[in-house]
């Protein structure tokens, strides 16, 4: 029996902020994965390793959880006043399937870093010693970002002093403006898709529940610790290793994202496990982060904990952060709450791996609560540079 010889793909490796993920230029993948659909979604899949069944994506780029197994596409934009569209992908680990409903705040860190040196961004936009201005068009979610990216004798600048919680080793300082990050009813109706800061979330099960649910950064459902029998300290162990915990969450997801409009029926959210994210959110107290390190009462507003594709977050997505942000940045909501309430401009929260802070610029016109952009910062590096290897009948999924 003849089989397929393997073809190789340009790519480049990159962790971005507290994720890792393999970049492509849309114009280096085969023809046929140029556009949407079943062999665009087959290459991802097997660059990553997925479906495995042994959950560990062993035969491929993986790392066996949500923060390392994604992708992302850039391109030329085709959006007038951007420089790059960006395209991210979140892989299933063990089910067939690529999610491309929301964005990865994290990895957008790499992106204006990538389109550099994939020589995307005009020259005349790149200082010699300085920050390049990065104009990028989130194509999953229709959304503009702005990167900031440090440059040093006319290239990317990687290496620096800037530390973020949930990344051992420190990096060079980006920071990212989430332009209008509130959704603008293109899905799941406005910011507040209910109309509500705060909604009584039925949950079977559980019993009903105050929830924030919020369209910012990505689709989020804020519920209190406390409701849930949680203190806003747990680390992933406490969650991550309980089935019956797990499956609270997913259900309290499912009926969520009913509630905000983004499915229809809750049988649907098992082939949309990337959005809307689940949080648990309580008044800070001091804890001990995963690296042993004390994180101290006094040092941040809130306590945040989030479940990204069926477990608890090692630290927060990026799109998270804007979520937070941006709900406590108005007054009332269930985040704002736990921050103390009141009117704030940015919060600094506690997480798994440490604490993060985020800004967001909210206020009211027309009687509707408006966010005009979320800034935080990331740090970005690239870890290896050359092809990925895939065997040569995937292109005929």
């Amino acid at each position: 029996m003849a089989f397929a010889p393997q073809i190789k793909i340009p790519a480049t490796y990159y962790r971005g902020g507290t994720s890792k993920g393999v970049f492509f230029s849309l114009t280096d993948l085969p023809e046929a994965a140029q556009k949407p659909g079943k062999v665009r979604d087959a290459i991802l899949l097997r660059v990553l390793g997925s479906p495995d069944p042994y959950g560990k994506q062993i035969d491929g780029m993986g790392n066996a959880s949500s923060s390392t197994s994604k992708a992302v596409i850039i391109s030329k934009s085709t959006k007038e006043g951007h420089d790059v569209d960006y395209l991210f992908g979140q892989v299933s680990i063990d089910k067939p399937f690529v999610d491309w409903s929301g964005n990865c705040g994290n990895l957008t860190s790499a992106v204006g870093a990538f389109a550099i040196k994939a020589g995307l961004i005009d020259v005349a936009k790149i200082p010699e010693n300085g920050h390049c201005v990065v104009k990028i068009w989130q194509a999953n979610i229709q959304k503009t970002i702005v990167s900031h990216i440090p440059i040093t004798n006319g290239q990317v600048q990687e290496t620096g002093d800037f530390e973020l919680d949930g990344v051992t080793f420190p990096a060079a300082e980006i920071q990212l403006e989430f332009m209008d990050p509130a959704d603008d009813g293109e899905e799941g109706g406005s910011m507040f898709p209910t109309g509500n800061i705060v909604d009584d979330l039925e949950v079977p099960g559980v019993g009903v529940l105050k929830a924030t649910m919020i369209n910012a950064g990505i689709p989020t459902i804020f519920v209190n610790a406390d409701a849930i029998g949680y203190a806003g300290t747990e680390l992933q162990e406490d969650i991550n290793s309980n089935p019956e915990a797990l499956a609270m969450f997913e259900t309290i997801r499912a009926h969520g994202a009913v509630r905000m409009g983004l499915i229809k029926d809750i049988s649907e959210a098992a082939t949309r496990q990337h959005t809307p994210k689940v949080a648990f959110v309580a008044p800070a107290k001091t804890y001990t982060a995963s690296s042993g390190k004390e994180v101290r009462a006094e040092d941040i507003d809130l306590l945040v904990r989030a479940l990204s594709m069926g477990k608890l977050h090692h630290a927060m997505m990026g799109t998270a952060a804007v979520a937070i942000g941006t709900a406590a940045a108005i007054p009332g909501t269930l985040v704002n709450l736990a921050a103390g309430g009141g009117e704030r401009e940015a919060v600094r929260f506690g997480h798994p791996s440490g604490t993060l802070r985020v800004g967001a610029q909210a206020g009211q016109e027309n009687g509707q609560w408006v966010v005009k952009k979320a800034i935080m910062s990331r740090s970005a590096r690239i870890i290896m540079d050359g092809w990925v290897y895939i065997p040569g009948d995937i292109l005929k999924a």
